[in-house]
Formats: C-alpha cells, structure tokens, sequence
C-alpha cells in the first residue's frame, strides 16, 4: 500500500512507495524467509468459524487466507502487491476446487477498496497496518473497515510492539546474519540488516543487504513500518469509530506485557450514541 497521495513531501513519498512494495515483490523470497511461521496461523484458525465471512487485509499469497478457507470460511483478501496475489493464484490453483471456491483476492489499496460486502470479521494480519504511514492513511483505513464489518462483526489487528532500544540502533552498522541460499536468483549470500528510525515520523526503515560470495554485485532491498505504541493504536480505534474488546499480546493468548513483541487488538463498531442535550 503506497503512502497518501496528499503527503506534501515527494521525496518522503518515494522513500515510502519503495519502502511499502519491495518487500513483497519478490514472493519466492518471502516464502522462504516466513516458512517457519505458523503460530499465527493457528492464532486465525482458532477464532474464524466454518462459514465465516472474513476479509483479510495483506492477505499476501495466502499464508493465512488458505489454510482458514480449508476450514471452511470464505475468505476475500485484499493486497496491493501484485506479485503477491499472482502467487496467491498459483497456490490456489493446487488446491481443491471447493477451497479455491472459498477465496477470492481483490488488487488494491487498503484505504480505498470498497467491496460492497460485511464481514463476520476483518483482519489486518502480520504487520499489514504498520504501511499506514499517516494519521490520514489511517483514518481512510479505518472507516473502510468499519463500512465492510458485519452489525456483530470483529476487527482484528496484529502488529509489532515496538521496543526503544530497538528503534536506537545504529543505522550505520550492518547486523549480519547466516549466510543463505537465496531462492529466486539461486546465489548463495551473505545477509545483513540495516535498522534506520525516523523519530520525527515514527517510521523505521529496514534495508535488507545481500552480497553473493560468487562476487557477483550485492543488491537490497528495503521495508517500511510505522511503529504504533499500544496506548496510541488503541486511542486510534476508539477516535475512529471503533471499541476496543481485548488486547493480547502473543498469539497463545498471553497478556500485553512490557516484554511482548507483538500486540493483538480486537476492536468492534462503536454502538451509535445518544445525542446529548447542549450544556447551559
């Protein structure tokens, strides 16, 4: 998802544009590197009923999106890279026709589609909120989701938490990590991270390094996330519509703590208030 087309800084806009794509534009890569996580998978699989109706936001390739429409829910998923969904496509095409029946993918940006539909439940899964940039970014969001919520739906967000000494390491220090095998172009490489916060915007930029030991030329690529504290994703939600029903913070139901890594909110439409009468 691109930042807001109203942001008044082009140069900003395009550090944002790259940093909200390139992650995703490379799907075998993605696979690869998020292979291993299941836990929220299970986390999905537990409260999304047979028959459901749900709509995943960064639905991706389908890591989610197909193993909840193998249990019987019907899933639309809405994502804005097209690699993504063309894997999405490819994976679909190997399952049953009765799961391939049950999920249909929209191209698009989050804080514009409209499908039209309610949803038993709405899920911006795995980091998908943290490309809403700006408080506007969030705001278009958030009220395209209230309209898509069936009258008892839920809404369910999973995000980072971020930590200080986290968002306080040196940007010009790479951190290595082992070497790999990289799948799509077949090199083996050497990986490092770079970790750049801009404090100003609450915005960290991850640029993942790659240097083929065959000397071949290194490239990178980057990623974008706004860092959302607890207190101010909540106070979000409520000024936008939105009740916060509970807070979680691991995906084995533990609670929100100093130490969790990441934070689940679920969140349903506020009930319409009662007009008070002017004070005198």
């Amino acid at each position: 998802m691109p930042p807001s087309s109203r942001a008044p800084r082009a140069r900003v806009d395009r550090a944002l544009i790259v940093g909200a794509r390139a992650h995703f534009d490379d799907p075998a890569y993605y696979a690869k590197t998020y292979a291993e996580r299941r836990e929220d998978i299970r986390y999905y699989e537990a409260i999304v009923a047979p028959g459901a109706r749900v709509l995943e936001y960064g639905v991706g390739a389908g890591r989610i999106a197909i193993p909840l429409a193998r249990r019987g829910a019907r899933v639309v998923g809405v994502d804005w890279s097209r690699p993504m969904l063309d894997d999405l496509a490819r994976r679909l095409a190997r399952e049953r026709g009765d799961v391939r029946a049950r999920v249909r993918a929209v191209h698009g940006d989050m804080r514009e589609v409209s499908l039209r539909a309610r949803f038993d439940l709405v899920l911006v899964t795995f980091n998908t909120f943290l490309h809403l940039y700006t408080r506007d970014d969030v705001e278009r969001f958030l009220s395209r989701a209230r309209r898509h919520l069936a009258r008892e739906g839920s809404l369910v967000i999973d995000v980072s938490v971020p930590h200080p000494g986290d968002l306080a390491r040196d940007p010009d220090r790479l951190y290595r990590a082992p070497r790999l095998r990289h799948p799509t172009t077949g090199q083996l490489v050497r990986y490092g991270e770079r970790f750049d916060y801009d404090a100003s915007r609450q915005i960290l930029f991850v640029t993942s390094e790659f240097e083929p030991v065959d000397g071949a030329p290194p490239f990178a690529v980057p990623l974008a996330h706004r860092q959302y504290f607890p207190e101010e994703l909540s106070a979000l939600l409520h000024y936008n519509g939105f009740e916060v029903t509970g807070v979680e913070g691991g995906f084995e139901g533990e609670a929100l703590t100093r130490h969790s890594d990441v934070m689940i909110l679920t969140a349903r439409a506020q009930a319409a208030r009662a007009r008070r009468p002017a004070s005198v």
